[in-house]
């Protein structure tokens, strides 16, 4: 795999246009200046996270004891909640009570933009090809900034969607979480089942 090839494929897994309703349901309530910050906040702390995973995540993974099926299924068990939340929002808000009424970490950069399959597959590149980490580097930090473009321009929609709309949204991204959740959930179980039957 080539630098390009790895950076479409990085991309593709990040997925920003499927992650542009989460972020809209979750700042839909921040100040249009504020939003900003919280987008670029939330991107470099995604950005550090996967390039933690690409340079230790196999050290890191080893010295915890985790397997990289645990990380599937915890990234898949709290998207299965957040997705309930979004189809039946509690009255304190579909996320709960956020630090300064905004999010942090979780979801937006862990597993939004940095999720488990984006760190799986960092995982393998650089654990099949430690001699290519410049390449896996500049793959991913391109993928990275395609990805923030995607999610800045996002920021345009709430001149153009009404309450109403987006409150629709966030209930058909819930749905779209749970089936992902359960898929992640599934794919976890599955390598692990793998791994056991070897």
């Amino acid at each position: 795999m080539d630098t390009l090839s790895a950076t479409l494929v990085l991309f593709l897994v990040m997925d920003p246009l499927g992650n542009v309703p989460l972020f809209l349901s979750l700042m839909k309530d921040l100040a249009p200046e504020r939003r900003r910050w919280v987008l670029v906040r939330e991107l470099l702390i995604a950005l550090a996270a996967l390039f933690l995973f690409l340079l230790a995540g196999k050290p890191m993974l080893d010295v915890l004891k985790l397997d990289l099926e645990a990380v599937s299924i915890t990234g898949g068990i709290v998207l299965f909640l957040i997705g309930l939340r979004m189809i039946f929002p509690p009255k304190d808000g579909v996320f709960g009570e956020q630090i300064g009424g905004e999010p942090f970490i979780v979801p937006m950069a862990v597993p939004g933009i940095a999720g488990p399959s984006t760190m799986a597959i960092l995982l393998l590149m650089g654990h099949e090809h430690p001699d290519r980490t410049v390449d896996w580097s500049i793959a991913l930090t391109l993928a990275w900034a395609a990805t923030a473009i995607v999610l800045f321009a996002s920021t345009a929609l709430y001149r153009w969607l009404g309450a109403s709309v987006l409150a629709a949204i966030e209930k058909l991204m819930g749905m779209v979480l749970i089936a992902m959740s359960v898929q992640m959930l599934l794919d976890g179980l599955a390598g692990f089942l793998a791994r056991v039957a070897n």
